[in-house]
């Protein structure tokens, strides 16, 4: 087996593990971070639902007890229980495209933190590969060039200079 095979296979390796590691990193970064801060949102979002439908609930029991006291005037109670209805009807729109935004915006911004430790993680990635490629490669030229061969292509060196030169 050639050198430059065994760096070839190598090099695949390397981005194989390299993949599988950046995948866990991605998948421990989603589940420490992204999915608990999209879960609380969830959460927050379902209390405002929550309020708007117990505020809908008191304005429909307030209309009725309101229909039971004056059936006298039935007119009027009819007038309040439709403002009352019209008025849940805005809050819980008002209320659930709120739910809404607040959601699409956290998942936005879940998102962009995702880019960016992804970008982050691709970073250190990159660097910790450059530096034990580095390490390798050194240790590697210097089990390989004893003095007779380093003479050598120094001498070689010099007199290719001295040719430019000359």
């Amino acid at each position: 087996m050639r050198s430059s095979d065994f760096y070839v296979q190598a090099a695949a390796w390397s981005q194989v593990i390299a993949s599988i590691l950046f995948m866990a990193i991605l998948i421990w970064l989603w589940f420490r971070f992204i999915q608990p801060a999209i879960m609380a949102a969830q959460a927050n979002n379902h209390k405002q639902i929550a309020e708007a439908e117990r505020r809908r609930d008191e304005a429909k029991a307030t209309i009725e007890l309101l229909k039971n006291e004056a059936e006298g005037a039935s007119h009027d109670a009819e007038l309040i229980k439709e403002r009352a209805l019209a008025q849940a009807a805005r809050e819980s729109e008002l209320a659930t495209l709120e739910a809404r935004s607040a959601g699409e915006r956290a998942l936005v911004n879940a998102q962009a933190e995702f880019e960016r430790a992804r970008a982050s993680a691709r970073e250190r990635l990159r660097d910790e590969l450059a530096a034990k490629a580095l390490t390798r490669a050194r240790s590697e030229a210097v089990r390989r060039v004893d003095a007779g061969l380093d003479a050598r292509l120094v001498d070689e060196l010099i007199g290719s200079l001295e040719r430019r030169n000359g």
